[in-house]
């Protein structure tokens, strides 16, 4: 797909990875709905410098867990451009939950956000892109979907269901659609991140170093632009997996 000219809904694009990707199809002459949940600061920040580039950006707040939210981020999207040739999900909670800690409201939580959300959005932006024709679909998933953490697990587990959903629809979806995700390694890593388990965590990286929000961008990128992948999971982790 030739990414200018297209609208691109990024959700949780006003921090960190979101953020990055959402600049990133900028420059590539895409149109932005930014959808954030609590940072609107940082959402205005970008789209001052989507604008500044000559977008239209626009912005919507939201809680990807409701269906009633999304109904209405999805139609924000529509007024202001009538389609969305893209969709990044990219809104997830992240936080530690060890097992003798972890509860209910925890479990429920990461469900919640990290997987209903993609797929209530799926949903809803997938019948739109049907009736275009095409689309692409991008889910920000992590190798922790892949491997499993004892200290993540309901985080892990939302994950690994998030792959599940990528391969399913990318069936569904085909030919007009192209549903595919991308599993970062440690790229950022959690606020209060000690410098020992920093270093701790580049000692499994094979290319010993932490990966950048840039490095998942254009991983980004290279998925929406290629026509011929779906159902894939790129996993941008310096080689993490292997160890």
């Amino acid at each position: 797909m030739e990414i200018e000219g297209k609208v691109a809904l990024v959700t949780g694009g006003a921090r960190r990875l979101g953020r990055s990707i959402a600049l990133a199809l900028a420059e590539r002459g895409a149109e932005l709905v930014i959808h954030y949940r609590d940072s609107e600061r940082e959402a205005q920040e970008v789209l001052a410098l989507l604008k500044k580039a000559g977008g239209k950006p626009v912005a919507v707040q939201g809680d990807v867990s409701s269906a009633a939210d999304v109904d209405r981020i999805v139609e924000t999207a529509m007024r202001a451009f009538g389609r969305i040739e893209i969709l990044v999900n990219n809104a997830a909670v992240f936080y530690r939950t060890p097992f003798e800690q972890l509860t209910e409201g925890d479990w429920d939580r990461f469900l919640d956000v990290n997987l209903k959300g993609p797929f209530l959005l799926c949903r809803q932006v997938g019948m739109i892109m049907l009736r275009q024709g095409q689309g692409k679909i991008l889910n920000l998933a992590d190798i922790a979907g892949l491997k499993g953490w004892a200290e993540y697990i309901p985080y892990a587990v939302s994950k690994a269901g998030l792959l599940a959903l990528t391969r399913g629809l990318a069936k569904a979806l085909a030919p007009a659609i192209q549903v595919n995700a991308i599993a970062p390694g440690a790229v950022l890593l959690p606020p209060g991140t000690s410098p020992e388990e920093e270093a701790r965590a580049i000692r499994r990286i094979p290319l010993e170093r932490l990966g950048s929000p840039e490095d998942v961008a254009r991983a980004a990128v290279y998925l929406v632009e290629n026509d011929f992948i779906t159902g894939e999971v790129l996993r941008v982790d310096g080689g993490q997996h292997l160890n």
